[in-house]
């Protein structure tokens, strides 16, 4: 079994149109969407959800007014003002540090666990999919991205799956690192720009931290030949395969308004380099 993750240094590079192209081509796979902060693979996979479960992370404040005396400790010592006058916890102030807990002399403030959100195993019209939900403005330190990646690898090891199609978080954070732990590569998606090189780089040099094998995609990169000339000698000097370039196609955008792949839209340029960078990728794989 290989797992991949499709990566980019940057939001907006079309790393979840690669996904979905990648699920709808590989055979016997499982996905996973690790992006939880922003996930949006099943707008194109359309997962009917047959497990729901909650995901628990982090600490709020809670005081029990029956053993409260408001003496107004709590208050003094929490530097987020996340207690009010009235002796309330403001749950999105609270950064769940426990000091107040710890400076109430009647004990009555506990540390009550978050429920920050939900996971999800799904079917979907390509195979199973596990996905998550996370609350408004809770945390993502990572702990979300390691759960939906260990149930995709469990789900594949039950699967008896060949694949595991990550689409994992933009950027360099901790989604990432966790995105990127016990991958078998990491396809990174960049477009022609100077800020899509540099964000490239970044996260290239994370993976490389990890030991990770990493790949490149250059999306849309007819819009700025000079810069895809560059990029493309940044891959051969850092000794990074280029397994595709991808053109700006108007198919692309048709394909995401139905809600579809690239890869059930009609024919187009788009669709045959995407389906061209998958076949390269195997073969680097074998």
């Amino acid at each position: 079994m290989r797992q991949i993750v499709i990566i980019s240094g940057k939001g907006g590079t079309g790393k979840t149109v690669i996904t979905g192209a990648f699920a709808a081509l590989a055979k016997n796979k499982v996905m996973a969407d690790c992006d939880v902060d922003a996930a949006d693979l099943h707008l194109l996979l359309e997962p009917s959800i047959k497990e729901r479960h909650e995901f628990r992370s982090g600490k709020t404040a809670k005081i029990d007014k029956k053993f409260c005396k408001q003496c107004g400790k709590c208050i003094s010592v929490c530097r987020f003002s996340a207690i009010n006058e009235d002796f309330t916890v403001d749950p999105i102030s609270c950064e769940g540090c426990a000091f107040c807990s710890f400076a109430c002399p009647e004990g009555a403030i506990k540390m009550e666990e978050n429920i920050s959100g939900e996971w999800f195993i799904s079917d979907t019209r390509f195979g199973q999919m596990v996905h998550a939900k996370l609350g408004i403005a809770e945390e993502n330190s990572g702990k979300l991205v390691s759960l939906v990646r260990k149930q995709a690898k469990e789900l594949a090891d039950k699967n008896r799956a060949d694949w595991v199609i990550v689409d994992g978080a933009p950027g360099i954070g901790c989604p990432v690192i966790a995105s990127l732990s016990g991958i078998d590569c990491a396809v990174v998606v960049t477009e022609p720009t100077l800020s899509g090189l540099h964000d490239a780089d970044r996260v290239i040099s994370v993976a490389k931290h990890f030991g990770i094998l990493a790949k490149l995609i250059v999306n849309k990169y007819d819009l700025n030949l000079d810069m895809t000339e560059k990029i493309e000698r940044y891959c051969k000097n850092s000794n990074i395969d280029l397994i595709g370039k991808i053109a700006f196609d108007k198919s692309v955008v048709e394909a995401m308004v139905s809600g579809k792949t690239i890869i059930e839209h009609k024919s187009g340029q788009a669709k045959e380099e995407t389906e061209r960078a998958w076949q390269v990728l195997q073969e680097k794989l074998k």
